[in-house]
């Protein structure tokens, strides 16, 4: 009896699959470009060879359906070090991704992981580089970050103020995933046409008195920065959600686990100048105590965070009494 899995998020040859059922080959592998399984092709993929491989992020992606126990899964365990290159080349890929928006190349992107990880950080530092010369010319910033709730009004007059083309809008943790109204715009700004023109056609005296027009062409790019995950059904919005996501580049950074959120921690500290806690001139030995915190308990923080790290060498900076301090203000009652 052959094994059947479901494939809940994954992909074959860029095609996003998700939810789909295959007769399994070969278990789950990892590979140079990530991990994969090996399925039968039982015409879900026209023209293509009898099996191929389609991939996957982590093996939280396979269900089996059936004979789970008819075919033994190839599992490679991977090591801290492997995760931390894989962490380090998520982020790299949101760093470029960046700049090609910034660039004009492309048109929206949603960032998805969990909070306290640095994704805000990375994308705030691209704008930041690129919109250097335009201070010290005096220019008009090309860039804003959008926190906070938004209506669709408010969103549709953002949209205008940074409509020009190499313009762009930054929406980080913004509450507009509910808005019925918010979503229509942003599906109108993010079309895949050449000419993407949106408006407004309810009467709003806050278009008149801003001097916006009911309508518009926008030729900027769009970065959404969300906790949000977007494999969990969204009801009556899930159309729009869909809607959205397709218009979209999507980078999932695959923080999925507390020791994935633990190594993303050690590999920021491992990977940027000075460290992690390079602002503080600590001694190696002080670093290497935080650190040591940090990962002895990490499962009683209020926040497995890189924002937490940098709370607890607040107070190391401030009482000998650190830990103390630490267990009163960073950790589960």
């Amino acid at each position: 009896m052959s094994s059947i899995v479901r494939i809940t998020s994954g992909s074959y040859r860029n095609e996003s699959i998700k939810g789909e059922v295959f007769t399994l080959v070969k278990g789950y592998q990892l590979g140079n470009k990530g991990g994969f399984v090996t399925v039968k092709n039982e015409g879900q993929f026209p023209n293509r060879p009898d099996q191929v491989r389609v991939n996957v992020d982590s093996q939280s992606m396979i269900e089996f359906v059936s004979g789970r126990d008819e075919i033994k899964m190839e599992t490679h365990k991977e090591t801290e070090e492997e995760a931390m290159d894989r962490i380090a080349t998520r982020f790299a890929v949101l760093d470029e991704m960046s700049r090609a928006c910034i660039g004009g190349n492309i048109r929206a992107m949603i960032v998805t992981g969990p909070a306290g990880i640095g994704k805000s950080y990375g994308v705030n530092l691209q704008m930041e580089k690129a919109s250097m010369f335009d201070h010290l010319a005096d220019k008009k910033v090309r860039f804003e970050v959008v926190k906070g709730a938004m209506s669709g009004i408010g969103l549709f007059a953002k949209l205008y103020k940074f409509s020009d083309a190499k313009n762009v809008l930054v929406f980080d943790d913004c509450d507009i995933w509910e808005d019925q109204d918010a979503l229509n715009v942003l599906k109108g700004a993010l079309d895949s046409g050449k000419t993407r023109r949106i408006s407004w056609n309810k009467d709003s005296r806050i278009l008149r008195d801003e001097g916006i027009p009911n309508s518009f062409n926008f030729d900027g790019s769009v970065i959404f920065i969300t906790n949000k995950s977007f494999d969990k059904k969204a009801g009556k919005m899930q159309p729009h959600m869909d809607a959205l996501q397709s218009r979209c580049h999507f980078l999932d950074l695959t923080i999925n686990t507390e020791r994935d959120k633990m190594l993303r921690i050690k590999q920021v500290h491992r990977d940027a100048d000075g460290g992690l806690f390079a602002d503080y001139d600590f001694t190696q030995e002080q670093t290497d105590e935080i650190m040591s915190f940090i990962w002895d308990n990490h499962n009683k923080l209020r926040e497995v965070s890189l924002r937490m790290c940098l709370k607890v060498a607040d107070l190391v900076k401030i009482s000998s009494n650190w830990r103390e301090l630490a267990k009163s203000t960073c950790m589960k009652d």
